[in-house]
Formats: C-alpha cells, sequence, structure tokens
C-alpha cells in the first residue's frame, strides 16, 4: 500500500516539473521571437533616423540664390528636425514599451502594439525618403539637365544643318521654318539664365518645352518637302493624268461615271488647299496620312481604268460566243417543242422528261429577256463594263446549266429512238436467225422431228410476233419494246441450240449404226443391238439410238464414240 502511494506520488511530481519546463521553455521561445521582432523595428527605425537627408542638404547651401530656394531650404530642414525630435522619438517610446510588455509576457497586446510601431516607422520612412529625393532633385538638377540638353542641342544642330543644307525645297515655308528654329534657340539661352539663378522649378519647363519643340521640328524638317511636293506637283499631276485618261475614255463609249471622277478630284483639291494651310502654321498633324490617302485613291482610278478596259475587251468576247450559243440552244429547243407532241405520240415520255423540255422552255425564256436586258444596258451606255462583264458571265453559267438539264432530255429522247432502231435492227438479225434454224431442219431430213422442236419453234415465232406489235403500237413503250427484244433473242437462240443438238445427235447416231454393220454378221449382241437403235431412230429418239448403237459397237472398238466425234468434226 505505501509503495502505491510512493508511485503515485512521484509521478504526480515528475508530471509537475514537466509541465514547469514545458511552460518555461514556450515562455523562452515566445520572449526570443518578440524581442527578435523589437530588435527588426529598432534597426528600421536606426536607419530612417540615419537618412542622409542632412549631408543633401549641406549640398544646397552654397547654390542658395533666391528667397524662393531658401524658402525650400529652411522647409526640408524643418521637417526633417521635426521628423527626428517628434515621430522618432515616439517610436523610441513604442519600442520601450513593447520590451515591458514582453516582460509581463503580454503577448497580446504586444503583437497588436508591433504592428503599429511597424506602421509609424513605415510613416517616417517615407517622409524621410520624400525629402530625400526633394533635395536631390536640387543638388542633382544641374549636372542631369544638363547632359539632356546637351542631347537636345546635338538634335538640334542635326536639324538646323538639315534645313539650311536644303533651304530651296522648303519653298515659301523657309521663312516660318527658321523663325521656329530661332525660338528654339532661345529656349536654349532661358536654360542658362535659370541654371545660373538656381531656379531649378522652372529648368524642368524649360528643358521639357525643348524636348517637344525639337522632336516637332524634327517631323516639319522631315515631312514639310514631302507634303509640298507631293501637294503642289505629284497629286495636282495625277490629278491632270487621270482627268485626261477620263475624258478620253468617255469619248471612246466607257460609262465610268459612276467613279465621281470631277467631284472626287474637286474635294481633293480642297483638302490640298486645306493642308497648304495647316503647313504654313507647321501642323502636320495627319497631313502625310492624308496626302497618302489621296494618293491611293487616285492611283487605284488607274486600276478602275484598266479594269474597265480589260473588262470590255472579255465582255465583248464572251457575248460574242454567248450570243451564239442562246441562238443555237433557241433554235434547238425550240425544234423540240414543237415536236413534243409528237414525240409523246411516238414514245411513252416519262413525266419527269416532259417536265425537265418544260422547265428548260421556261429558263431560256428567262435567259433571252435577261441577255435583251443586258444588251440595252450596254446600248445606253448606263452600266460599267465591269458589271456587264460580271453579268454576261452570271447568264453564260445559267445558259451551260440550262444546257445540262436539256442534254439530260436529249439523250433520254436519243436513247429511245436508238432504242427502236436497235430493236428493229435486232428483229430483222432474229427473223434471219430464225430462218436459219428452219432451213437446217429442211436440209437433213429426219424421218421424225420431236414435239419439242415444235413448241419452241412456236414459242419463237410468238414472241417475234411481240415485238412487230409493240413497234406498231403508238406511243411506243421502249422498255417493254426491250424486253420483248431480248425474250425474243433468248428463245431463238433456244431454238437454234436444240437445232444442232438434235441434228448432230441423229448424224451421229446414223454413223454409229453405219459404223457398226461391219461387225454385226460377227457379233450377235452387235446385231441386235444396231436392231434396236434403227428401231429408236426411226420412232425419232435419235439419242436413244445413239446411245444403244455406241454401246454394242464398243464390244468391240471400246474408243468407238470419239472415233464418231472425229469424223463428224472434220
Amino acid at each position: 500500500m505505501q509503495g502505491q502511494i510512493l508511485v503515485v506520488s512521484t509521478f504526480i511530481l515528475v508530471s509537475i516539473m514537466l509541465i514547469f519546463l514545458i511552460v518555461y521553455f514556450t515562455r523562452k521561445i515566445l520572449d526570443n521571437s518578440y524581442r527578435k521582432k523589437v530588435s527588426d523595428l529598432e534597426v528600421k527605425k536606426n536607419l530612417v533616423a540615419s537618412t542622409p537627408v542632412l549631408l543633401e542638404l549641406s549640398k544646397v547651401e552654397p547654390i542658395i540664390k533666391n528667397d524662393k530656394m531658401e524658402e525650400k531650404y529652411n522647409n526640408w530642414n524643418n521637417k526633417f528636425i521635426s521628423l527626428k525630435e517628434n515621430e522618432l522619438v515616439q517610436i523610441d517610446d513604442m519600442l520601450i514599451d513593447l520590451d515591458m510588455y514582453i516582460e509581463k509576457g503580454d503577448y497580446k497586446t504586444c503583437t497588436y502594439r508591433i504592428a503599429k510601431t511597424e506602421m509609424e516607422i513605415y510613416k517616417a520612412k517615407e517622409i524621410a525618403e520624400t525629402i530625400l529625393e526633394e533635395v536631390k532633385e536640387i543638388t542633382l538638377s544641374e549636372e542631369k539637365y544638363r547632359s539632356i540638353v546637351t542631347k537636345l542641342k546635338a538634335k538640334y544642330r542635326k536639324l538646323t544643318n538639315d534645313f539650311n543644307n536644303h533651304k530651296e525645297m522648303y519653298d515659301d515655308m523657309q521663312e516660318a521654318v527658321a523663325l521656329q528654329l530661332e525660338n528654339i534657340e532661345k529656349r536654349f539661352l532661358d536654360f542658362e539664365k535659370v541654371m545660373d539663378k538656381n531656379e531649378y522649378t522652372e529648368v524642368v519647363h524649360i528643358v521639357k518645352a525643348l524636348d517637344t519643340m525639337i522632336d516637332h521640328m524634327g517631323i516639319v524638317v522631315e515631312e514639310v518637302p514631302d507634303i509640298l511636293l507631293m501637294s503642289r506637283q505629284i497629286i495636282p499631276n495625277r490629278m491632270k493624268e487621270i482627268k485626261a485618261t477620263a475624258d478620253s475614255m468617255v469619248k471612246e463609249g466607257f460609262p465610268i461615271e459612276y467613279l465621281n471622277i470631277d467631284y472626287n478630284i474637286e474635294e481633293s483639291k480642297k483638302n490640298i488647299n486645306t493642308i497648304i494651310d495647316k503647313v504654313k502654321v507647321l501642323n502636320l498633324e495627319d497631313c502625310m496620312f492624308e496626302l497618302k490617302t489621296m494618293l491611293e485613291y487616285l492611283d487605284s482610278l488607274f486600276v478602275d481604268f484598266e479594269k474597265e478596259r480589260l473588262s470590255r475587251k472579255v465582255y465583248e468576247e464572251i457575248e460574242k460566243d454567248f450570243s451564239k450559243k442562246l441562238n443555237n440552244t433557241n433554235k434547238v429547243v425550240d425544234d423540240i417543242y414543237n415536236q413534243l407532241e409528237d414525240i409523246k405520240n411516238m414514245y411513252d415520255l416519262d413525266e419527269d422528261d416532259i417536265d425537265i423540255i418544260h422547265d428548260v422552255k421556261k429558263t431560256l425564256v428567262v435567259i433571252n429577256d435577261d441577255y435583251k436586258k443586258l444588251l440595252a444596258k450596254e446600248k445606253a451606255s448606263s452600266t460599267p463594263y465591269s458589271i456587264l462583264h460580271k453579268e454576261i458571265d452570271a447568264l453564260t453559267k445559267r445558259l451551260k446549266t440550262m444546257e445540262e438539264d436539256l442534254d439530260v432530255a436529249l439523250k433520254s429522247l436519243g436513247n429511245m429512238k436508238d432504242d427502236e432502231e436497235r430493236a428493229r435492227e435486232q428483229l430483222d438479225e432474229i427473223k434471219d436467225f430464225l430462218k436459219q434454224c428452219k432451213e437446217k431442219m429442211r436440209t437433213y431430213k429426219l424421218p421424225i422431228i420431236t414435239d419439242n422442236y415444235f413448241v419452241e419453234l412456236s414459242e419463237a415465232n410468238e414472241a417475234i410476233d411481240e415485238i412487230i406489235k409493240e413497234l406498231q403500237r403508238k406511243p411506243i413503250v421502249i422498255k417493254t419494246l426491250n424486253t420483248r427484244v431480248d425474250t425474243a433473242r433468248d428463245l431463238v437462240l433456244k431454238l437454234y441450240n436444240t437445232t444442232n443438238e438434235m441434228i448432230k445427235t441423229a448424224k451421229l447416231a446414223e454413223m454409229a449404226i453405219v459404223y457398226g454393220n461391219r461387225y454385226r454378221s460377227f457379233y450377235e449382241e452387235v446385231d441386235l443391238g444396231l436392231l434396236d437403235a434403227e428401231d429408236f431412230f426411226a420412232k425419232g429418239d435419235y439419242k436413244g439410238a445413239l446411245d444403244i448403237s455406241i454401246k454394242s459397237t464398243s464390244i468391240v472398238e471400246k474408243d468407238i464414240y470419239q472415233k464418231l466425234l472425229d469424223i463428224y468434226d472434220n
């Protein structure tokens, strides 16, 4: 029991010591962290205090030559002294308070106070840096602005040389340009005066003015000769060329009123006068752009003239071909249309074929009307050839499409006519073929002709009669006619094959019996077989006769059938 109490007591004691150590080290870590932040803030404050404002102010003292400069100097000095004696002292107090809060362990308040102190240091830094920048603006002004002005003088001298070397190119603008260059020279003198008096606030304005004036004069010196050349020579000469070309084209019958040349030339002259007035006061804004736009427009007119000439040439060529095609197409369509009733009576046309012909006729009427309107436009000289060219192209395409539709209809009609003629030719061929079959059958006088021959002969004759009926029917149904022709041809061919097969079989049977007669007196079986074969032959069963005779004779000669075929074929 005592041992258990001792263990529990030891555990409690160790736990308390561990908690104490954790709290102690946690407090130690937090203290160090906050003291580090305070130390960093103190460094920042010291950097603000060490801003070299007083050093820069010492450079200003020797160049104070007027009340305005002295006022600025005193103002900067007072601001910096106030910063050190008020804001920075207040920040020191705030840093001391932070140490006290850390000692007490009041970390919540300490965090808030650190943020506030950091904000005050930032404000103080802004004040110190602003003062330093303003002071440096004065201490570095002379070196900076003299460097800028030196570069501006170099640009100015180059402009002056360029102007003096090419004065003749400026015509009546020489005086205005020279006067503006003199104004720049005066501004350089003003710069020297204010620099001598250390009036650096005025220096800024003078340098900016010099920079603007020199940039402007750079544009003036560069562009004025080109503007004068374009506005007084190039564009006026181009206008004369255009006017002469336009008058010539009008005499040649070109309708170019749509280009509004006279109006646009007058407007261009007004714009040139406006540009010249602006140049006289050296206001070059958009002048070069407007002149280039004007010149591009005038050049585009030459392109339009050439386009009209080319369009006229192409139009006349296309119109000539179109007229011939249209006339030929009109004749073809009129002929077909006039014979349409006869064609319908002759052939059983599909409604689609008839509709195509009607549609072609309607389309052709519209094309003819549009073509007449086109010719009227050409005669009235009211439409440019570039538009006439497009319209004749469109008409040509429409006519071509219509001709394709017409070709479909003509092809259908042509096929019907061809089918009819082909059917008549094939009828003659089928009749001739049938005639050959009959003659061949008559030539070889068989004792008996089998019934199947007469059945096939009757079918062939009936099929031929059907062809004749279809050819005599009005209108002719081409599809039915072709079917009748195919049927008759197949039946006659079947009859032809039957005839040939019957005759060949009969001939071979007869040859086999005759050939086997040589063995009848020697072989009783051969004699009996041939007697049966002769009986079959007499009854018209030629195949049976052939089979029995071959079988009987093969007792003596096994290859008798092949010998008979060789004799038959030769």
